[in-house]
């Protein structure tokens, strides 16, 4: 029966399950006292929805608490053994797979690097379906006791009816790849277990959001910096994040030419590939037959070696020049959605920024407006480089919270809907 507002007794309870499991999972321990104002629902209803969840095994006591004058109280939290998820991250380095517990300890991963250059479709899917099932035979989990797989994946991803998600990854040749489609083909995991397939920079933006140093932020932007550039945008109006093509914004006309084809992207100046390549033109040396992140670090020692030994000065032009662009970068995104926080991730990212974030602030408030400029603060993300896959492996999550703690049963009628429904509802605070 649905009441006036269309809400059936179903779905109450099942918005009430999931206000009590979420808040536990981001705030617990709580007794079911502390419970009841936490989430607006009355200590009856509290102590229905975790008899339900104990009864489920999705909550267990977790010690107790003195009281003012009364009994002890117990204290709940979520079990982490309860349910399982996988994060994937599709870079352009490196496929890295990890299986995580409900509340996103680790316990087990696998990478496989990629060979410059090689973006080979079935070779992506056969990474990431070995990789699920060498994480699963580590850890020794059952595949069915999997919420979801979530894969982060460099390009836009549209959700389709019929075939599920479909990647457009122009920069790496992926046209209309229908990734979740080939994954699910021949795949070993049961037909239960859902895929969630988003934009990797989406994916960072949601870990940082809602575990690093995003929270508490309505207005933010988390920049992935790495091979390639792109962002996710949050706002109130968009809180599960949503990505952006930042690194395809023009910033010199008749630029250098990017990987997509057109001149003077952002990242044909300010991602890795790009910056390395710059190195090598200028006249510097890059290490050959190396990776990517073996090579950058090697660009940053010889732009700022050891004591006593001479620097290069192609090395540090080029990656002066880059932070000037970044900084430029920024200053749009500034410029055009005024966030009060500014987060840089990314191996590339990661490993550039304690040296170039200054400058990069330098040049953001320069370019930028001053009003908004000084509303902005510009800082590295918090969770490191696997950033991407905590992030994926939350898309399983919010979808969890968002059924109340049921499992998802996927249709091609009704492609995760709860999951979307979940992280617009939920970025911590």
């Amino acid at each position: 029966m649905a009441g006036r507002n269309g809400r059936t007794v179903r779905d109450l309870r099942r918005g009430n399950r999931t206000a009590v499991l979420q808040r536990l999972y981001f705030d617990g321990p709580l007794s079911r006292f502390e419970l009841g104002p936490a989430t607006g629902l009355s200590s009856g209803s509290v102590s229905n929805v975790v008899a339900d969840l104990i009864a489920d095994g999705l909550v267990e006591e977790a010690g107790s608490v003195d009281s003012d004058g009364g009994r002890p109280r117990t204290l709940l939290r979520v079990a982490p053994h309860s349910g399982h998820m996988i994060g994937v991250d599709v870079g352009e380095t490196r496929v890295r797979v990890e299986l995580f517990d409900l509340t996103l300890t680790e316990l087990a991963r696998v990478e496989r690097p990629l060979e410059p250059q090689r973006y080979d479709v079935d070779v992506i899917v056969g990474h990431v379906r070995d990789g699920v099932t060498e994480v699963l035979a580590e850890a020794g989990t059952d595949p069915g006791r999997l919420l979801g797989v979530g894969v982060g994946v460099p390009g836009i991803v549209e959700h389709t009816a019929d075939r599920g998600a479909v990647v457009h990854g122009q920069t790496i040749g992926w046209d209309a790849v229908p990734l979740e489609e080939l994954l699910r083909s021949g795949s070993q995991l049961p037909d239960t277990v859902p895929y969630f397939i988003d934009n990797g920079a989406k994916t960072l933006g949601q870990a940082e959001m809602w575990f690093g140093a995003g929270r508490g932020a309505r207005n933010a932007v988390v920049v992935l910096f790495g091979s390639g550039v792109g962002a996710c945008l949050v706002t109130p109006e968009v809180e599960n994040g949503r990505a952006v093509e930042w690194g395809h914004l023009t910033v010199r006309v008749r630029g250098r030419r990017c990987r997509c084809g057109a001149l003077g992207c952002l990242e044909a100046y300010a991602g890795a590939e790009s910056l390395l390549e710059r190195w090598e033109e200028e006249g510097g040396r890059p290490p050959q037959g190396t990776d990517e992140e073996t090579a950058l670090t090697a660009m940053l020692a010889a732009a700022y070696p050891p004591e006593g030994t001479a620097e290069d000065p192609v090395a540090l032009a080029v990656l002066e020049e880059t932070a000037e662009y970044l900084g430029a970068g920024l200053s749009d995104l500034i410029n055009l959605f005024q966030p009060e926080r500014i987060l840089i991730g990314g191996w590339a990212g990661l490993q550039l920024g304690a040296r170039f974030l200054p400058a990069v602030r330098r040049h953001a408030t320069t370019y930028a407006l001053r009003h908004p400029a000084e509303k902005v603060t510009i800082d590295l993300g918090r969770l490191g480089p696997d950033a991407v896959t905590v992030g994926a492996a939350i898309l399983p999550l919010a979808d969890f919270f968002a059924r109340g703690g049921h499992r998802a049963q996927p249709t091609t009628e009704d492609r995760h809907p709860a999951w979307r429904t979940a992280l617009q509802e939920r970025t911590p605070h």
